[in-house]
């Protein structure tokens, strides 16, 4: 962050095909094997909203400290107008998201079992975070599901 390194404020694991790789805000992550629950979720979710996912990058809230800043999913891995699936379990936080050229602003307050599905346009137009909260939070695991291409 702003040239220095600092600790990554959750804990993630990435799963998925024979993909050697998927790099994001200068991290590189290697794939984990499959395990059968992710897959039984991947199959659900892509049956679902039509889309075939072959990775899932799982996110660990641990509480309300932990968090993802303003960011894009707009890696070229992701090809052009990705669809993500985003599948939350545990406590509630809010998903916010920020237009890139009004500013307009949006609250989503996601709960366990929540589905958000971010497709067409969204990764270019809009920016995406779980801000930290001074309200007290139990864990949340957030699944997101993707399609990564080979570049």
């Amino acid at each position: 962050m702003y040239g220095k390194q600092v600790p990554l404020p959750r804990l993630q694991a990435y799963y998925g095909d024979d993909i050697a790789s998927y790099a994001y805000s200068g991290l590189v992550m290697q794939s984990l094997p499959w395990i059968d629950v992710l897959v039984h979720l991947k199959d659900k979710i892509s049956a679902f909203v039509d889309q075939d996912f072959n990775a899932v990058l799982a996110n660990l809230y641990r509480n309300q400290n932990d968090t993802v800043g303003w960011h894009s999913d707009d890696e070229k891995e992701l090809g052009i107008n990705p669809v993500i699936a985003s599948l939350s379990f545990g406590q509630e936080r809010n998903f916010t998201m920020k237009h890139k050229l009004s500013g307009e602003k949006l609250t989503i307050p996601v709960t366990c079992g929540s589905l958000l599905i971010m497709s067409g346009e969204t990764q270019q137009y809009w920016l995406h975070s779980v801000p930290r909260t001074k309200a007290k939070k139990l864990e949340r695991i957030n699944l997101t599901y993707r399609k990564i291409y080979s570049v």
